[in-house]
């Protein structure tokens, strides 16, 4: 159940990091932490990565939820001696949780880690890449050493 904590965690610093920017910033505030490359800036984005799909946070919702079950079972069936594709699973399961809560608390999704080159983004959002490419990595990893025994 590595993964089940691994998304606990990446759910409680995601849920803290927005509590933090919506209790001490106001939207569309942005604050220089490194001028000219990092900034943190307060948004509020009603549509998924990228801020595609504006005004969806309804349907996305609904999406998150049957890809969180998804997730799950996929983690029960094939995550057993698998560390790190329970790391993988946790972190994607943990930031797509961590986005649902906005959707069905406010119906939006707080934004704030800003590089200027690149839409603004949460720490949910990052879980969830950097799973995703932890899971394709462990994925292939995986066929590999089939290919090896066989």
């Amino acid at each position: 159940m590595t993964f089940a904590w691994v998304a606990a965690l990446v759910l409680a610093a995601d849920w803290l990091s927005k509590l933090a920017v919506r209790h001490w910033m106001t939207p569309g505030e942005s604050i220089a932490i490194w001028p000219g490359l990092f900034y943190l800036t307060y948004t509020r984005n009603t549509g998924a990565a990228f801020s595609l799909f504006q005004g969806g946070s309804g349907w996305l919702a609904a999406i998150t939820v049957a890809i969180a079950a998804g997730i799950v079972v996929f983690a029960l069936r094939q995550g057993r001696g698998r560390p790190w594709l329970q790391v993988a699973l946790g972190m994607i399961l943990g930031g797509a949780l961590g986005n649902l809560v906005d959707r069905l608390a406010r119906g939006w999704v707080v934004d704030f880690l800003d590089f200027r080159v690149w839409p603004v983004f949460n720490l949910a959002d990052s879980s969830v890449v950097v799973g995703a490419l932890l899971l394709a990595w462990q994925l292939l990893a995986g066929d590999e050493a089939a290919r090896r025994r066989a």
